[in-house]
């Protein structure tokens, strides 16, 4: 069933020992009488493959001379009815019904458009065409024209042709042109050249496309998609988006599909049903490794959570196995990893939202606040106004000009007129950094219990210069060594990569590869043990392994991880949430995802910050302050990118009143 060297990847097979006459008499049985044998039809029918399902119509036909289609339609009802029908029909002809149901009546399902066909092959779209033709007499390509429109109708006719190049030859000149050919139809345009787009993503080889998305990333600065968000819109930057995806993982864009239409309130079973009926001869075990990986949850426990009856039997079925149970990683994910790895070697420039003011006066600007604390009331606005629109080296001048002109500390005057979330924020942004640090890790190390997530978010992001810098403002502030005080409130292996940390001496060198593949080797070699996390801290082996994820350097230890997936098809932030637990696997898993793409690491914890019942201020604040000028930026790219969602959008959904408007002036804009 798979192509020729090809490893089969669906999870329905051909059924051993398969009886088309035999099976089409037990579903008869299954049917006859009052009522309907539902178990017995569902067990039959998802257990073989879809040429056996279309010879067990012709067998029933024959046997009985009736429709099986017609009758299983009759017998059964809702979406349990809709998932086994769809079984029953030939790939081209379902993907035929589904896009005749998209475009049928009032309202057309452009996701459905997109799904199909920003994701099929070249003879799957011949196959699609014909099957159209041949079950509604009508011409696929007039319908999808007369129902669409605009720069989305013209990319549909593009992909219906299914004439993608299939050539795997890729000449470098032209991966070069076309890289550079979508830049200049976008970013710098006026305007943006959609046609550009359309000929290059809906006609060049997948191969072709991968180099192409690779080299726009380093002359642009930023992932194709981040721009075509930026330069398109409607349904039209949708397909664009859907094509992206597809060319780089269709398992990765269907694990993200299967995700959103069960994620959250409702479920839409369309779209649940069509990808796992249409994948499960394909990719199915390909998309379960994506999601388990991609989700930290399996495919079949969201579907078992999600859904119930004989419809949620049915899915299970089709899903054929629970990966949470199995607890493995495949070479589907891996490639996925191993291709972010790739990506995020390549030099992205990082911007703060924050820039220094151009007309900066530092005695006005103090003349502004005093008048803002001044007398009955505060006006916060004005305050938000001054602090957000500085950066911190005009802020620090500020706090000198309001002592040289007023005598007093403007520090302890925001103090008292600010109270709550805002007054946190702002005070916040009137230290130095290395000063806002030190204070956030001395509040998680003080008192009762320990703020380990504070404590592992600082210390596994911030590079030697600030380390070191932190260290001088903690002893100055505390009168205590920063080692000291995570050497008494933390203990193991959890206190070792701290103060490994805290010495700020991570290598600052390139990667060697002779060394990155012995490193590999310690990795694969220390996460065997499954134990990391025990007090025994003799172990050499452990020690190196503490050594190179605390000391080598982030451009070293993107080889060694981009090896160890070579060496094991795992991906390393996958083994080590595997084989550890607890606050040391949580601060190496901060490393590692710091390594690989530290704004998307912080786009994570500002997502998780604000999602679901109430908000964590505390996080919000302190990565808001602390990455403003550093790489908010990026983050906020990043952000859009994992969660369709602006940052600018959720903080003003989540937050209210001052609070909200200075997060948003540091935010810098809408997505």
């Amino acid at each position: 069933m798979a192509p020729q060297g090809k490893v089969y990847r669906g999870s329905v097979k051909d059924f051993q020992g398969f009886d088309a006459n035999q099976d089409a008499e037990a579903l008869y049985n299954a049917m006859k009488g009052f009522g309907s044998d539902k178990e017995a039809i569902l067990d039959l029918i998802t257990s073989r493959s879809n040429r056996q399902r279309v010879e067990i119509c012709q067998a029933y036909k024959s046997l009985y001379g009736k429709d099986l289609i017609a009758d299983l339609k009759y017998e059964l009802t809702g979406k349990f009815e809709r998932l086994i029908v769809s079984l029953m029909r030939p790939p081209a002809y379902g993907d035929a019904k589904e896009i005749k149901d998209a475009i049928s009546g009032v309202g057309t399902d452009e996701k459905c458009l997109i799904e199909i066909l920003a994701s099929r092959t070249n003879q799957e779209i011949h196959d699609l065409v014909a099957a159209y033709k041949d079950a509604y007499e009508r011409d696929l390509e007039a319908d999808i024209v007369g129902d669409t429109s605009g720069h989305f109708k013209k990319m549909l006719v593009v992909l219906l042709q299914g004439a993608r190049e299939e050539d795997d030859v890729v000449s470098e000149d032209l991966v070069e042109q076309d890289a550079k050919d979508l830049l200049e139809a976008g970013e710098l345009k006026w305007g943006t050249d959609e046609a550009q787009f359309i000929y290059i993503l809906g006609r060049r080889s997948r191969q072709h496309l991968r180099l192409v998305f690779d080299e726009y990333l380093k002359i642009a600065g930023k992932p194709i998609e981040r721009s075509i968000r930026g330069e398109l819109s409607g349904d039209f930057e949708k397909l664009m988006l859907a094509v992206v995806k597809c060319i780089r993982s269709k398992a990765e864009y269907f694990a993200e599909r299967l995700y959103k239409a069960m994620k959250g309130l409702g479920t839409r079973d369309n779209t649940l049903i069509r990808i796992m009926v249409s994948r499960s001869e394909i990719d199915m075990l390909d998309i379960r490794e994506v999601f388990r990986t991609k989700y930290e949850k399996s495919l079949y426990n969201m579907i078992k959570e999600d859904t119930s009856g004989e419809y949620k039997k049915a899915l299970l079925k089709l899903c054929g196995g629970d990966d949470d149970a199995a607890g493995e990683f495949f070479p589907e994910a891996a490639q996925v990893a191993y291709r972010m790895w790739e990506l995020s070697a390549v030099k992205v420039e990082l911007r703060g939202t924050v820039q220094p003011a151009g007309d900066f006066n530092d005695d006005g600007d103090a003349q502004v606040l005093r008048k803002a604390m001044k007398g009955l009331g505060t006006d916060e606005g004005a305050i938000i106004e001054v602090v957000t629109k500085r950066s911190n080296a005009q802020r620090q001048q500020i706090l000198k000009a309001y002592k040289a002109h007023y005598g007093r500390d403007l520090m302890a005057d925001l103090k008292s007129e600010l109270s709550g979330s805002l007054a946190k924020l702002i005070l916040g942004l009137m230290l130095t950094p290395p000063q806002y640090d030190a204070k956030q890790l001395r509040k998680a190390v003080e008192g009762a219990g320990t703020d380990e997530s504070v404590l592992i978010e600082i210390m596994a992001t911030r590079n030697n210069q600030e380390i070191r810098a932190i260290n001088e403002a903690y002893q100055e502030a505390y009168h205590k060594s920063l080692e000291d005080d995570l050497s008494s409130d933390t203990s193991g292996h959890f206190k070792r990569i701290l103060v490994s940390l805290a010495l700020g001496n991570r290598d600052e060198g390139p990667e060697n590869l002779t060394q990155a593949q012995e490193d590999a080797k310690v990795v694969a070699e220390t996460l065997k043990l499954a134990d990391v996390s025990s007090n025994d801290s003799s172990d050499s082996l452990e020690t190196r392994f503490l050594s190179i994820l605390c000391t080598r350097s982030y451009p070293h230890l993107r080889r060694v991880f981009q090896e160890f997936i070579k060496m094991t098809n795992h991906d390393v932030e996958h083994a080590i949430k595997k084989r550890m637990s607890g606050d040391v696997r949580d601060a190496f898993v901060a490393i590692v995802r710091s390594v690989k793409n530290k704004p998307a690491f912080f786009a994570d914890k500002l997502y998780k910050s604000m999602k679901g019942a109430g908000t964590d201020e505390r996080t919000l604040t302190r990565i808001m302050i602390s990455r403003s000028e550093i790489d908010l930026f990026n983050i906020r790219g990043e952000f859009i990118d994992l969660f369709d969602k602006s940052l600018h959008h959720m903080i003003e959904k989540d937050t209210s009143g001052d609070y909200r408007k200075a997060l948003l002036a540091l935010c810098g804009g809408e997505d």
